[in-house]
Parts: structure tokens; sequence; C-alpha cells
């Protein structure tokens, strides 16, 4: 029993481990599950020591080696969530070396993507990715609390529209194509972090017999994600197919991108008069580090945002009641600008998710929760305008991105 009473603290320390990772990562389904195995463990650990750990150096030292096995089993049981291969498959390439296709073009939809219902993989692909670049970014042991919290969201907001809405966007996109009296171009959908992939949507068009192939990228900014996206496509070599390549680049530079935010803001003040009107646009943020190896993605969604506030002082909108804020990193965060307009005296406050090209777990809980964290009286009017989404607008701008490969 010496020897016995130290291997039964020392299993049940890894077992409260294993058990805590799988409570913080797991589908909702099956939380309650490790929740109830995690109590229970601790418990027996509690009892085991009260009962067989009293002398003057047992119990200390029978804590330790509890801690020292569950850090352990943490840690180990972390790096194998984190190490699970992506589930996305890619289909067979039927299409054979030097075949000519048939002459029509093939237009790759392609952004970002969040599943419909709560799935780490995606964030387990941006952890390894940026491990990769030795880029800094959430700590190991903190990761699992990191997906908590995503599951957390996905609990609160039902399920993220973010697919569903790029789905709608897709097909508007088609419509307007076929409005010219385009009947030959087709069109695919494609995610970075949702199915299908950009390389499987690419070799989907091979196999249809594209000529062209155009990916339209339905981001804001150059990135690690539009990098990622060109990537995959780009190994796999289309050229050697038959087939010409081209992207649109993302949409930092729409004009017609950015006069749809000062639209939306006109449809949406009602009887309130510009100068009564508050307008914040929140961007997501990357950390400092990030920067570095992605300047980009800062420095075109600033430029992008700075020139949408220009265009609504020109609109009649009052520069001090517009502002730029972040959802994560970098500040101002919205609650204090929110304050700030309300200070000012406004009488109504327009946020925008600006740098989201579809509803998702930002724009629906996000965001909103950070904004309604500013102190404004209960029955002050805060209107979401949401992310892009399918606005006719949005749908011409990435339509004249298109065009422009097209003509090209």
């Amino acid at each position: 029993m010496r020897y016995l009473k130290w291997i039964i603290i020392l299993f049940l320390g890894i077992l409260l481990g294993w058990f805590i990772v799988l409570f913080l990562t797991v589908h909702p389904l099956q939380m309650n599950l490790f929740l109830f195995l995690s109590t229970v463990t601790l418990v027996a650990i509690i009892f085991f020591m009260s009962k067989y750990f009293k002398g003057k150096w047992f119990l200390p030292l029978s804590i330790i080696v509890t801690l020292v096995s569950f850090i352990g089993s943490y840690l180990t049981n972390t790096q194998i969530f984190l190490r699970q291969g992506d589930p996305r498959k890619l289909p067979e390439l039927t299409r054979q070396i030097n075949e000519p296709g048939d002459g029509h073009t093939a237009i790759i939809y392609f952004t970002h993507g969040e599943p419909e219902n709560y799935n780490p993989i995606g964030w387990i692909n941006q952890f390894n990715e940026f491990d990769e670049q030795d880029i800094p970014f959430v700590p190991l042991y903190a990761r699992p609390f990191f997906v908590y919290q995503l599951r957390n969201a996905y609990l609160k907001v039902g399920s993220s529209h973010h697919r569903q809405m790029h789905f709608q966007m897709l097909k508007s996109l088609e419509e307007a194509y076929r409005q010219e009296g385009d009947e030959t171009t087709k069109f695919y959908i494609s995610f970075l972090d949702d199915d299908p992939r950009p390389d499987a949507a690419v070799i989907e068009a091979l196999n249809d017999g594209a000529s062209h192939i155009i990916l339209s990228e339905v981001f804001l900014t150059i990135s690690n994600h539009t990098a990622e996206g060109e990537d995959l496509v780009k190994d796999l070599n289309v050229e050697d197919n038959g087939a010409t390549l081209s992207f649109t680049g993302p949409l930092y530079d729409s004009d017609i991108l950015r006069s749809m935010f000062v639209n939306r803001v006109n449809e949406n003040i009602g009887d309130t008069p510009p100068e009564k009107v508050g307008v914040l646009l929140v961007g997501h943020g990357q950390p400092d580090q990030w920067d570095i190896e992605w300047p980009t993605e800062t420095e075109q969604e600033m430029s992008f945002r700075n020139n949408v506030l220009k265009d609504l002082e020109q609109a009649g909108y009052l520069g001090k009641n517009l502002g730029l804020a972040w959802m994560d990193f970098k500040e101002p965060k919205p609650a204090s600008l929110v304050e700030e307009f309300f200070a000012n005296g406004v009488e109504k406050i327009l946020y925008y998710s600006a740098a989201i090209s579809a509803d998702s777990i930002h724009s629906q809980y996000d965001i909103p929760e950070l904004v309604e964290k500013a102190n404004l009286p209960e029955d002050f009017s805060l209107i979401n305008l949401g992310a892009w989404n399918d606005d006719p607008i949005v749908i011409k701008a990435i339509k004249e991105k298109i065009d422009l490969m097209l003509i090209n």
C-alpha cells in the first residue's frame, strides 16, 4: 500500500489533466460528461489525500506529485488536441495533364469561412500555422481555454450565419452575371476554415473542364489568410492541366465597397439629423508582432476605414462623431468611443464589423458585446449594422474585381 497510494494519486492527477482538456474543447453535447468526470476525479483526489496522506511531509509531497502529473497530462492532451489533422478531404483530380478545357471560366469564390456550429479545426490550423512561422500567439497552456471561449460564443448565439450568408452572396453574384447574359461562367464556393477548401473547389472546376480559373478573394486585406488560400491553389499547378489561374486580390482598394458603408448608414438613421449620429467602424485587430510578418493587414484596413470616415464626413456626418475601434489586440476598444460620442450629444450610434465579409461569431456576438459595455442610458439607440453581407453594393464590388480579371 505504501507504493500503491503514490501510483493512485499519480494516476488521478493524469486523469484530471486529461479530462479538463476534453471538457474545454469537446462538442457541446459531450462537455457535461467531461465536466462530471473532472469533478469526480477531483473529489477522489481530495478524498484520497485526506485519508492516506496525513503525515507532515506526505500531504505537501502528494500535492506536488498530483500537480506535476496534472500539468504533464494537461499539456500532453493539449498537444494531441492541436495536432489533429484537418478532416477536409480533397476530391480526386480526374482531368489529365495538358488536357484542354472546354473554354469556360470558373469563378472560385474564396473567403474566410466559419463552421455553422462549433468546430475548432479552423483555430487549430491557425495555431499550428503561427507556430511554424514563430509568430507569438496564445500560449500552449491557454489554448484550451481560448477554444472554450469560442464554444461559449457559439452556445450564446446558437449558430454562426457566416456559411449560409456566403452561399447567399455567391448566388447573388452568379445572378448578376446571368442578368448580363453570361450563361457559361461557372461559380464555386470555398472557405479557408470550412468545407470546401479553395484547392478542392479548383479541382472540381478543373474536372468540370474550366479553361480559366479566377480566385475571387472576398477579404478586406492581404493577410496570412489570403496567402494561405493562394498557396493551396498554386500548389495544384493548374497550368499543367491546360488552365489559366488569376487572383482578384482583396477589397481594401474598392471604392464601391466603401460606398456601401455610407449608403447603409443613410438608410438606418431614420429621422435623426446626420450631425446627431455617431458611426463606429470596428476592425478585427492583430497583435503588433503579427504586423511585422503581415503589415498589409493593419495598414490596408486602417486606410480603408479612414477613407470610409472621410466619405461619411462628405455626406454630412461630423468628424468628432466618427471613429475607428478594434475588437482585439489594439486600442481603442469600442466602448470608450461610444461613450465619447454620447458625451458629444449624439442621439443614435451605428456600428459596423467593418472588416468582416459576412455574419459571424464576431459580428453576431463579440463586437456587440464590446459595444454594449459602454456606460449609456438603457434606452439609448445602438444599431448594429453588422458585416458586409448580401448587400447589392457588396456584390457589385466583388464583381468589379472579377471583371478586371476577365478583361485582362
